[in-house]
């Protein structure tokens, strides 16, 4: 074998054996090259691929008409061969046939195009719903008439963010609670923002809706198959907006009905706990979980938060200074500021963890132990 052909085999041939030796390598790599549309597990995503498909090999169609006339007028008409090009002007026949042709593939790709927009519109007869409302930089989830709500967050550990731990298979699509859904189930979603313009997309569903603070839009979704699902903020939302994933759990109605009996058992505990007086001990540990989950983001985990951006927290005025003032920042926000309100975010227990915590971490050691019921009496104005 020459050297030429040496060279050709180990640039070309040899990684292409490579691939075709190992099954799920070129699986993997077919994927990491595919183009095209998700093709989805709910009847909107299927009909929005099929319309999807139906266009492009129309489109496919009218390319390869075009271009076979453009290149056999060039190569039948060349010059070489004697063609004179015609004379001509406003000719009536050419005219309305190249109107009425696309006007006619036009109507031809509106009718499945309309009976799709309509079904995606159609959130009537759902057999439940869900509140959805955008946060910086997290999703709430409200089922409504079942007294259930619970953030969503980002619970990729700092330590793959910043690159001292491996990044794990779902890096940055992890939450703390993803939303429960029944399988084969209408379920319609009232989509809202509390801060900025947010975004709730979720490929496999099809649905791709905007949070827009004071409006509420409306999408649905049924799934056949019980799974998990994951989608992210789509519109850009703030320096978090790479940081709000979206994950969906759907489950068996037996299962989902089982999960709902605990989400409320659960509720009805926390309910119990914000009249129970904790030890210092117990508020801190329960703080530094709830803080490294909805304030580690912006405050950083050390408390020293980002210069210029966000304040710092060790030895900041807002931890060590009167209590009651940070009761306020956090229950009712900064205007003005990043700072949101977590009074309707966080329950009576975590708020009054984190606060303990961020008084008494870091070297703050004021002392101070904030309990669930200040928290009521606080948000109660007494």
């Amino acid at each position: 074998m020459s050297r030429r052909a040496n060279m050709l085999f180990a640039l070309v041939l040899a990684p292409v054996l490579a691939l075709i030796s190992s099954g799920s390598a070129l699986a993997e790599e077919a994927q990491r090259w595919a183009v095209n549309l998700p093709k989805g597990v709910t009847p909107v995503s299927n009909a929005i691929y099929d319309i999807h498909m139906i266009i492009f090999w129309i489109c496919v169609v009218i390319c390869i008409v075009v271009f076979g006339v453009m290149f056999y007028s060039m190569y039948a008409h060349r010059k070489s061969r004697g063609a004179v090009a015609a004379n001509f002007h406003e000719n009536t026949t050419a005219e309305v046939v190249w109107t009425v042709i696309p006007a006619l593939i036009l109507v031809v790709m509106a009718i499945p195009a309309t009976s799709t927009i309509i079904q995606a519109y159609d959130t009537s007869e759902a057999e439940m719903d869900i509140k959805i409302t955008g946060y910086q930089w997290k999703w709430q989830y409200e089922y409504l008439g079942e007294d259930v709500a619970f953030m969503s967050e980002l619970s990729t550990p700092e330590s793959e963010i910043y690159n001292t731990a491996p990044k794990s298979q779902y890096y940055l699509q992890e939450v703390s609670e993803p939303l429960v859904i029944p399988a084969k189930t209408k379920v319609r979603f009232l989509i809202t923002g509390k801060d900025v313009i947010h975004s709730w997309w979720v490929p496999d569903f099809g649905v791709k809706k905007d949070a827009i603070p004071g409006y509420v839009n409306e999408s649905w979704t049924f799934v056949e198959e019980p799974g998990v699902y994951r989608g992210e903020c789509a519109e850009l939302c703030g320096k978090g907006h790479a940081f709000m994933p979206i994950v969906v759990n759907v489950l068996e109605k037996e299962e989902y009905n089982a999960w709902l009996g605990e989400k409320k058992a659960e509720v009805a505990t926390i309910r119990e706990l914000a009249k129970k007086t904790f030890t210092k001990e117990e508020l801190m540990a329960k703080g530094k979980e709830a803080y490294d989950r909805s304030c580690a983001s912006c405050h950083m985990g050390n408390g020293e938060g980002i210069p210029g951006v966000f304040p710092g927290l060790k030895e900041g005025s807002a931890a060590v200074g009167p209590v009651a003032n940070q009761l306020d920042i956090i229950v009712n926000g900064v205007a003005g500021t990043a700072m949101q309100a977590f009074g309707g975010q966080l329950s009576e227990v975590d708020l009054a963890a984190i606060i303990t915590y961020e008084r008494n971490a870091w070297g703050n050691d004021t002392g101070d132990v904030v309990q669930p019921i200040d928290i009521l009496k606080f948000k109660q104005g007494q």
